[in-house]
Order: C-alpha cells, then structure tokens, then sequence
C-alpha cells in the first residue's frame, strides 16, 4: 500500500487517523455494488471508529478534501479473509424467542441481531435452511474477495 501524496493547494484540509469525514463512497465486490453513497446523501464519520475497515481507513489517511479517486484491494485485504467459523446454525426455537416468531426466513436474506449487551446490533446471511435450525453466515459479504473503492472527499474536519 503506498501513501498518496498531497497535491492540493496550500491549506486545503487533509485526511488524518482521527479526521471526520464528509463523503460518498462506493464498495463493491466481483458481483457488483454492495454500498453506494453516490445515489443517497453523503455519509458523515469519524476515522478509527469501525465505520469503515482498517484497510479502507489507511487508504484515506493523507488524501486532500476534494480528492475522487478509486481504489482496488486484493481478495481478502478489505474485509479480512472468509471464516469457516463464522457460519452458525440457530435453533428456529431461539430464532422465535429473540424475533417474530412468525418470521419467514430465504437463503441470502440479510437479518440483524442484537448484540449480547443489546447496546448495538450485527447482521448474518441466511445461509441454508433446516427443518429444525438455520445456518447463518456472519462474515462480511465482501470477506475472502476483492474490492474497488470508489471515494469522494466532500470534507474533512
């Protein structure tokens, strides 16, 4: 990874490890787009907050506001490798106790789950589905693949 170099004018503010940031932005896989700012509002974060991925994070730092560039990571260097351990089967009997227990699930299905202090939330896909339990995949969709990101700073603060 090579740090980008400023070529903005004098004073222009420039990304830092602790910058918040104004900004679209685009991920995507080989399969296409995952997230896309650019057809929303900006997004708005603070860098080191795990908003974005450490690697992504890197490749902002020293970038002048105004800069719209692309960036391409190899498999596995944006969101961490696949693991084989985080897929998980669920008893369809806790899956009622913790939702709707009328909820209907489909493979590739995106379901959020609170976190073990209820203060936040985490997201699985439905990865196969079994009469008495469903196995959930809990890695990033992006893990174990390549990555372009598309970025656009509007600010830096």
């Amino acid at each position: 990874m090579t740090e980008a170099t400023n070529t903005a004018a004098p004073g222009t503010p420039v990304v830092q490890a602790d910058s918040f940031l104004t900004l679209h932005y685009r991920l995507s896989g080989p399969q296409g787009d995952v997230i896309d700012t650019f057809l929303e509002q900006p997004a708005t974060l603070s860098l080191g907050n795990g908003e974005l991925s450490p690697a992504i994070e890197q490749m902002l730092i020293g970038l002048p506001e105004g800069t719209h560039t692309t960036f391409e990571l190899p498999a596995g260097a944006a969101f961490g490798e696949r693991n084989p351990q985080m897929l998980q089967w669920l008893k369809r009997s806790v899956l009622k106790e913790m939702g709707d227990p009328d909820e209907q699930y489909a493979v590739g299905e995106v379901v959020q789950f609170p976190t073990p202090d209820a203060q936040g939330q985490f997201a699985g896909t439905v990865a196969e589905l079994g009469e008495e339990a469903i196995l959930f995949d809990f890695n990033h969709p992006l893990a174990g693949q390549p990555v372009t990101f598309e970025v656009q700073i509007i600010g830096v603060l």
